[in-house]
C-alpha cells in the first residue's frame, strides 16, 4: 500500500505539485484545491508544522561583529583615497563594525529547518523580494500552534468544480 496517493500521476510531477501547494498554504495561509490533493498536502503541512512547534524554542543569541559599508544622506557608500605601496591611488569603500545579536540554532533546530526546506519551493512577494518560508514557518506559525497538539489545519468543502465536477475544497491554516 503506497504511503502517499498516487493522484493520477508520474512520481516526479506529483512531488512538485504537493510541493507547491505546500508552499503556496504557508505563504498565503489557505488555497483552493481538490479534496484528494488537499487531504496529501494536509498531512505534509501537519508534519512539517509540528516538526517547527517541537524546535522553537531551541535556539541561542550570540554576540557577532558585522562590518557594514558607511552611507551618506543621500544612501551611497562614503569612499576614501587610498595609496598603495608602488604610490597608484585608489579608491576604498569606509566600513564600521558593530556588533550584533543573531540567534544560532542549535543542531537538531538547523536538522529540522533543513528538511523543512527540502520541501519547500522558493517564494518572492509582490515587490520582488525573496521571502523565507521557513523563517515564517518557525518565527510566525509554529509560536501560534505552540500548546496544540495537532489539528494546525481544516478543510473545508466547497462543492463540486463546474468543468469536471471535481470537489474542491478550501485548505487553510487553524
Amino acid at each position: 500500500m503506497p504511503s502517499q496517493r498516487k493522484l493520477g500521476r508520474t512520481t516526479d510531477q506529483r512531488k512538485a505539485m504537493l510541493r507547491s501547494l505546500v508552499t503556496a498554504l504557508f505563504q498565503h495561509g489557505k488555497i483552493v484545491t481538490t479534496e484528494a490533493r488537499a487531504k496529501e498536502v494536509k498531512n505534509i503541512a501537519e508534519k512539517l508544522i509540528a516538526m517547527a512547534v517541537r524546535e522553537t524554542d531551541n535556539f541561542t543569541s550570540k554576540q557577532i561583529k558585522i562590518s557594514s559599508a558607511k552611507l551618506d544622506s543621500a544612501g551611497r557608500k562614503i569612499t576614501k583615497t587610498v595609496t598603495s605601496r608602488n604610490g597608484r591611488k585608489y579608491e576604498v569603500v569606509d566600513r564600521e563594525e558593530k556588533t550584533d545579536m543573531v540567534t544560532v540554532d542549535s543542531p537538531s533546530r538547523l536538522h529540522a529547518r533543513r528538511q523543512i526546506i527540502s520541501w519547500l519551493y522558493r517564494v518572492k512577494d509582490a515587490n520582488g523580494k525573496n521571502i523565507n518560508l521557513a523563517d515564517k514557518l518557525f518565527d510566525e506559525i509554529a509560536p501560534k500552534y505552540k500548546d496544540k497538539n495537532g489539528g494546525y489545519t481544516r478543510i473545508y468543502k466547497l462543492g463540486p468544480r463546474r468543468g469536471d465536477a471535481a470537489e474542491q475544497v478550501v485548505l487553510e491554516l487553524v
